[in-house]
């Protein structure tokens, strides 16, 4: 039944907590469940050295909310919980919790998370989230400017690389344990990259909830404990406990201008891929280079693939399968002949893409508090909606907002790893593109000449 979602048991406890998101759609039920811990194993990203390629480890706690980033409490009704990870230089503080969406994309509603993200706009978002929510954790200069130091990682981590979720069931016994210990404990920073970093810190969280759970790898991480061997013990365990409720999914990058996030690798991985290491061992001790591989092959550290598995998530929607690959050509082949039409709206507005457009264009939020960008058009400049709360906001931005969707678009058909959308997704953004393209029959209009007819895809080479 249309506006119904009914998540059945079975199908990860995280599900559950994202129906909170839906309970505004009218008829939305949602099956109640117990909460859940989930591992985030995170891409990494830059090029600030070895040991970035490690990535990043934080815990998403659906039953475990934030009375504030250093205070913990259980949950009320429709609250979504926190993600609890340790960084480096915030405050002094070992920890910090953040709700999820705001964790996610700096803002606090899903629906105006913006559909294509440039790195104005993503330092924009999570300074104005920072001045409402964290000035305890990262106060203003004295001059009142933002402030410098890794603050910038508590929040909006999905336009910066995508993450995995590897989510398990726990009970709201084990989250008022967990939220005793961490409130009574102190909260001071002794971070260190090699034994007291975020996946020790994740490790210790999980291990809370199911003692022994994790492990550091001695042979494959020469005793560091990493975001993946975390992940994989987590799976292995999951598979030794066959009766706890057990979920695998991505996050996507968010589309944008900004560098995509890399593979995440173990210790030894990152040392035998990376030519600036491997090379000059090899030419220097070719003995210990050939160690290197036979670790490398002896623990299967490069056949673990986060991706394998799982679900797509979004904040508007239940998990749901990646984008298949027959799909994903349908789709693109499709928007590609959109574009190669010569009388296309479309097909005028690329003589200028939107990454390009963005250069000159200043961030800001509209009335309502939803991401806007300012853009010179012609004589005047013209508040362009970027998310789908506002997107269709201002006629006079007809011309960017079809911009917006093409990159939009074109990076989610996008080919390779990490998966980056589901159909649903891909069908919502194209139907946006038809709308903005055709105004208010643009639906219609993407159901007569887009990629689905009456619910079905219909396959390159095959319109009718």
């Amino acid at each position: 039944m249309e506006g119904v979602i009914t998540l059945m048991p079975g199908l990860g406890t995280f599900r559950r907590a994202l129906c909170t998101l839906l309970v505004l759609v009218p008829g939305c039920v949602c099956l109640a469940g117990a909460s859940s811990a989930t591992l985030l194993l995170e891409e990494p990203y830059g090029h600030l050295g070895f040991f970035t390629a490690t990535g990043h480890a934080a815990v998403y706690l659906s039953g475990v909310c934030a009375e504030t980033p250093l205070v913990l409490r259980p949950c009320a009704a429709g609250e979504l919980g926190v993600v609890i990870s340790r960084y480096d230089g915030v405050g002094g503080y070992d920890w910090v919790a953040i709700p999820l969406i705001p964790y996610l994309y700096a803002v606090e509603r899903p629906e105006d998370v913006p559909l294509y993200a440039d790195p104005k706009m993503v330092l924009f978002l999570r300074d104005q989230y920072r001045r409402r929510h964290l000035e305890m954790v990262a106060p203003d200069r004295d001059s009142g400017e933002t402030p410098g130091g890794n603050w910038y990682e508590l929040v909006g981590s999905a336009y910066d690389r995508a993450a995995y979720g590897f989510e398990i069931e726990t009970t709201s016994a084990q989250d008022l344990a967990f939220i005793e210990r961490y409130n009574s404990a102190p909260n001071r920073s002794h971070f260190h990259l090699s034994y007291r970093n975020c996946a020790d810190f994740a490790k210790d969280v999980m291990n809370f909830y199911y003692p022994k759970s994790l492990r550091r790898s001695i042979v494959a991480d020469i005793g560091i404990t990493t975001p993946k061997q975390m992940a994989k013990t987590l799976i292995k365990y999951s598979g030794r406990h066959s009766e706890l409720q057990f979920t695998r999914f991505v996050i996507p990058q968010v589309p944008g201008s900004a560098a995509r996030s890399t593979p995440v690798h173990g210790v030894v991985e990152s040392f035998l891929k990376s030519k600036k290491y491997i090379v000059p061992t090899a030419v220097v001790n070719p003995i210990l280079a050939g160690c290197v591989v036979v670790v490398y092959e002896g623990t299967g550290a490069g056949r673990f693939d986060p991706a394998r598995q799982a679900l797509v998530f979004s904040a508007q929607r239940e998990l749901e399968p990646p984008l298949g690959a027959e799909d994903r050509r349908s789709y693109q082949s499709e928007l590609n002949h959109l574009l190669a039409d010569p009388n296309s709206e479309l097909n005028v507005a690329r003589a200028e893409k939107w990454g390009r457009v963005l250069r000159n264009a200043a961030p800001d939020l509209d009335a309502e508090g939803r991401p806007v960008m300012w853009i010179r058009l012609g004589g005047e400049v013209v508040s362009v909606g970027v998310a789908g709360s506002n997107l269709f906001n201002n006629d006079a931005a007809g011309l960017f907002t079809k911009q917006l969707l093409e990159a939009r678009l074109h990076a989610e058909l996008k080919r390779g790893n990490p998966p980056k959308a589901s159909e649903s997704d891909i069908t919502r953004d194209w139907f946006l593109l038809q709308t903005a393209m055709h105004g208010a029959d643009g639906e219609v209009t993407a159901r007569a000449h887009g990629p689905v007819q009456n619910g079905t895809l219909v396959r390159a080479g095959n319109r009718p």
